[in-house]
């Protein structure tokens, strides 16, 4: 088997992603905003959401949606609304100090990956640059 077999791939991806969510949540440690916070206002950023497609995207049944999404609401990081075509749905939408908080977070998370890449070598850097648009495909089809 090569490192071309879809399995073994399977297996190396799984581990490596492993270690680079760890990574990711090392980034943002102390801040006020957990990483699984963070995941939901960023599935926030372009628009109001219906709790029910939030509660699949993150791969939760809906009152565990709830319960971030009351989390999150308190301190005024999202309101919730109704949906225009049904006012029996709910849906959740970015505050401005949402949209702040989330700003925040990533750039916070952008500048300790930038360290991290920073320690890599040119070649490197351009591998990983190079797996990137595969990597995104693969995220983006479903």
């Amino acid at each position: 088997m090569t490192s071309e077999d879809p399995a073994v791939l399977a297996e190396q991806l799984t581990s490596t992603l492993r270690h680079l969510v760890l990574l990711l949540r090392r980034a943002v440690a102390g801040q006020p905003v957990t990483s699984q916070q963070y995941a939901v206002l960023g599935s926030l950023e372009h628009g109001p959401r219906r709790m029910t497609e939030l509660a699949e995207e993150h791969a939760v049944q809906l009152p565990t949606m709830t319960v971030q999404i009351n989390r999150l609401e308190d301190p005024g990081l999202v309101a919730r609304g109704t949906d225009p075509t049904d006012a029996r749905v709910r849906t959740v939408e970015l505050t401005e100090e949402g949209r702040a908080r989330l700003r925040a977070v990533r750039e916070a998370r952008v500048a300790f990956i930038a360290r991290e890449l920073d320690t890599l070598t040119d070649d490197e850097r351009a591998a990983l640059a190079a797996a990137l648009p595969a990597l995104n495909r693969l995220g983006r089809r479903h």
